[in-house]
């Protein structure tokens, strides 16, 4: 599945774009499902802990369009790269031995995910100050990379005695998941359009060893800006 992915590409890429009637680049931002619970999975009892998740995302993607009927019907094709936020976990544990020892244990995990979303989809053009739509399926790319460090300190008076790293190790694993997306756009001039896309990504849960290293499978949204060439 992987080697037909990048073969695809292959071509999408070798593809000259004089042969579409429409082709640019466009840049998006949004929000999407999340599910990062697998985070909190830590080797050791901790006092207390934190779990920030980031839902967001941003891209680029080149797309090329081809008419079928009347300037209206088109066909059309897009890669992309979107980069999403991270989610990151952190526990603790501090003591204080009188005198005057103290001590802290610090556990940290951190997932980080991109994906390359390819899309063909049909949409229907109305032209320069009007909304014109589109919807299309196609498959995802995504790579997840877990890492952790687990640190240990000791300080007497003030005084460092220990500063020690327990572990640490990352992890990354990919998956291919299909999708579906629909949307809009409206064509402020014939080089520029602002449009709205949902994206719903099917069993996106990347998986290795048991633990789950990200969950973006759900909907998703964005806002793109598309420069028309």
């Amino acid at each position: 599945m992987k080697k037909i992915f990048v073969a695809v590409l292959g071509v999408l890429f070798f593809t000259p774009c004089v042969f579409a009637n429409n082709w640019g680049l466009g840049l998006k931002v949004g929000t999407g499902e999340n599910d990062p619970k697998d985070l909190r999975e830590v080797p050791a009892p901790y006092n207390s802990d934190s779990l920030d998740k980031d839902g967001s995302f941003y891209g680029v993607e080149a797309f090329y369009e081809w008419n079928l009927k009347d300037d209206k019907d088109f066909l059309g094709v897009k890669l992309g790269y979107d980069a999403f936020g991270e989610n990151e976990y952190s526990s603790d544990t501090e003591t204080f031995t009188p005198p005057a020892t103290e001590e802290s244990w610090d556990y940290d995990a951190k997932e980080e995910t991109y994906a390359i979303p390819l899309t063909i989809y049909y949409k229907r053009d109305n032209g320069v100050k009007k909304l014109s739509y589109f919807a299309g399926a196609g498959v995802t790319f995504i790579n997840s990379k877990r890492s952790f460090s687990e640190t240990h300190e000791r300080e007497v008076n003030d005084i460092d005695e220990i500063d020690e790293v327990l572990g640490s190790s990352s992890t990354s694993k990919e998956k291919i998941f299909p999708h579906l997306v629909a949307g809009a756009e409206y064509r402020f001039t014939e080089l520029f359009a602002l449009g709205l896309e949902a994206k719903y990504n099917f069993n996106a849960k990347v998986k290795k060893h048991g633990a789950v290293l990200s969950d973006r499978s759900g909907i998703s949204g964005a806002l793109t800006a598309r420069f028309y060439f």
